[in-house]
């Protein structure tokens, strides 16, 4: 019996590696050109991109005011990649099935946003979509791990969250390396993904992977570049 589990436990392990070798790329929006977003949403899709993050600001939870809703409707109907929602809001409870309704498959919210993270996360499960946790760079990892057992993803700010094209903390990879070693000593248990925020370029992509990212987000890095594609791919690890 201890053996058929110890055979199953490596099964596991060895499908989670397998499946997620190579990174995801989500590029961040808040990069692009506002004026001609679809064109820029078309461009990235086509340059292989895996996911589309959307990062909600309410000039509240942080500086920085960006869109809501109404965007993200409109934005639906034009590309088929999976919408990745970060709520950089406070009391999310009060939007979130507003963000539910327009399209979104998955939505983060912080940990330090709310005092209904149990609320928000049964609400966002019973309506068939993924859940992922963010924490700010100064909140501890273990504050969120009774909550690793219930989520799809865990969010790793690698900056400040608030503004694009800040500088990447390396330090932040401390609490991706921890993430990644509870995963992988209770995978009965632990499903989430790992994503990370902020700063990622082709200069350390590399550090990244081997920290146990599966999924990166990248913002001025791709909309800045001349050639969507050819950033896409260098992060495509």
């Amino acid at each position: 019996m201890q053996t058929n589990k110890k055979f199953l436990l490596n099964y596991i392990c060895f499908q989670r590696l397998f499946l997620f070798r190579k990174m995801k790329v989500a590029p961040s929006i808040l990069s692009a050109d506002f004026s001609r977003l679809g064109e820029e949403i078309n461009a990235i899709e086509n340059g292989g991109a895996d996911w589309l993050h959307l990062d909600v600001m309410d000039g509240n939870f942080v500086p920085n005011l960006t869109f809501g809703p109404p965007v993200i409707k409109c934005l639906r109907p034009n590309t088929s990649l999976f919408f990745d929602v970060h709520l950089m809001i406070s009391t999310p409870e009060t939007l979130l099935q507003d963000f539910l309704d327009v399209g979104a498959d998955l939505i983060t919210i912080h940990y330090e946003a709310t005092q209904k993270i149990d609320e928000i996360i049964e609400i966002i499960k019973k309506s068939g979509k993924k859940i992922g946790i963010s924490i700010k760079p100064n909140t501890p990892i273990g504050t969120i791990k009774n909550l690793l057992d219930k989520i799809d993803l865990i969010l790793v700010m690698s900056v400040e969250p608030g503004w694009g094209g800040q500088k990447f903390m390396p330090e932040m990879l401390e609490k991706v390396k921890k993430l990644k070693a509870w995963r992988d000593n209770n995978p009965e248990n632990y499903h989430y993904l790992i994503e990370i925020d902020g700063g990622i370029n082709n200069e350390n992509i590399l550090e990244v992977k081997k920290a146990g990212v599966d999924v990166v987000v990248a913002g001025s890095y791709i909309f800045k570049s001349s050639n969507y594609k050819a950033a896409i791919s260098s992060l495509h690890q």
